[in-house]
């Protein structure tokens, strides 16, 4: 291996070229969230070491990393490197076929992507937000969005669906449409809206949505802890695809 040079070839690549031959790279992606992933993928094992070494090197900590559930053997070369369990997740898939029509609770509309009112939906969303954080927090919620200035969370308002009950904002779902697929970004309901069946009409009313858009399927990731959104997730037929360890080196 004294043959390998590693190169960092853009702000989120580094390669590992041995005698004028790729053997390994590696990726960095930048959550909306901020967290920052890394990935590793080689064709020579022992250019792995040298690959995260160059990596942990030129990050800033923390640095993050998804690894399937049974890939036993990364698991522990990341853990050799100091990354440990962060979270567990899982991967589910939801069919937008025989969705039908949302059921709505006594006194809930839906205002579909892009109809909210945004000053109403910002603030929707830094409740949300605050009452998640002081609760289970916000580390067991899919990654989403950066705070930003004045604790702006919302990128494009045009990706939520709203549930307004009586007069209220009441919950919010993300939707962000990938290619032929769909990722549910955020499903949330306030607390004292909770129990009403507002989520599952918020989630019936994104996947009717994207049939029509002739999108055939979406995803969503669901730390495993959440019981309440896998219940709700597995009651409309959704399949899990995966399970996935979140690791992360502080």
């Amino acid at each position: 291996m004294d043959t390998v040079t590693i190169t960092r070839v853009a702000e989120a690549r580094w390669e590992a070229v041995d005698e004028g031959r790729i053997i390994g790279h590696g990726d960095l992606s930048h959550r909306p969230d901020g967290r920052l992933f890394i990935s590793i993928d080689v064709w020579q094992d022992a250019a792995f070491d040298r690959l995260a070494a160059a990596m942990l090197a030129d990050l800033t900590e923390p640095l993050h990393t998804l690894v399937g559930e049974d890939d036993h053997e990364l698991k522990s070369t990341w853990e050799r490197l100091g990354f440990t369990l962060g979270r567990r997740e899982r991967e589910y898939v939801l069919s937008t076929e025989s969705v039908g029509m949302p059921q709505l609770p006594a006194g809930v509309t839906i205002l579909p992507g892009g109809e909210a009112d945004e000053g109403s939906l910002r603030a929707l969303d830094r409740a949300i937000r605050a009452e998640v954080e002081a609760t289970v927090g916000w580390h067991t919620m899919p990654a989403e969005v950066r705070p930003r200035p004045a604790g702006d969370t919302l990128v494009d308002p045009s990706k939520y669906a709203v549930a307004v009950r009586d007069g209220q904002y009441a919950g919010l779902i993300r939707v962000v449409p990938v290619r032929s697929r769909a990722r549910i970004g955020l499903l949330a309901v306030r607390a004292d809206q909770r129990r009403h069946g507002i989520g599952r009409a918020l989630l019936t009313h994104a996947l009717g949505a994207l049939h029509r858009d002739g999108i055939g399927s979406a995803w969503a990731e669901v730390d495993e802890t959440n019981m309440a959104a896998i219940t709700l997730v597995e009651g409309i037929g959704a399949r899990q695809s995966g399970s996935y360890l979140e690791l992360v080196r502080h």
